[in-house]
């Protein structure tokens, strides 16, 4: 059981334990693995509390309903995972400036927070435009054969490589 406090698990398990994952998600819930329509609820939720039950005219969260649903609980189950691991091995600590970044943009918190929430903006638009996220397309679809999760894929990593050459191509 050491492998469970190890701080890196091996690729080639983890994407089995995944593949595995996505069969009984597909074989429980008849839907594909996703995640990205969890934060859609999450907002719709947000703006139930503020708004009321006025939120539900949208014709967005008429299709997407702002609910806790199985997806949801994912996501959650994800966050205290990935937690109750990093305690296990050893290796948990609050740093708000990873190292690879200080070295690369300086040790300014406020600077990677902004482009940290920049981003995420992005993804979760872009996420939510494509009408599905990696885990939807990427490890769904392409579990599926479906043409647009292989396109994806290859996007992701195309996007991956040009984007991690441009921000840390020098540092290697």
């Amino acid at each position: 059981m050491n492998w469970l406090t190890s701080p890196r698990w091996s690729p080639y398990a983890v994407g089995i334990a995944i593949g595995v994952l996505s069969w009984f998600t597909l074989l429980i819930s008849q839907k594909p693995l996703g995640c990205s329509t969890t934060f859609a609820r999450t907002a719709g939720m947000i703006e139930k509390m503020i708004r009321g039950d006025k939120v539900l005219l949208r014709p967005y969260y008429q299709k997407t309903k702002p609910v806790i649903d199985w997806q949801w609980m994912l996501v959650v189950g994800m966050v205290i995972g990935s937690f109750i691991a990093t305690v296990l091995s050893g290796s948990f600590s609050l740093q708000w400036v990873p190292a690879r970044w200080a070295t690369a943009f300086g040790d300014a918190a406020i600077p990677r927070l902004l482009v940290a929430v920049l981003g995420g903006a992005l993804l979760g638009f872009g996420a939510r435009w494509a009408d599905g996220c990696t885990s939807g397309h990427g490890i769904s679809g392409t579990m599926q054969l479906a043409v647009s999760g292989w396109i994806s894929a290859i996007f992701f990593f195309i996007g991956g490589i040009i984007m991690a050459s441009i921000l840390y191509g020098w540092l290697a």
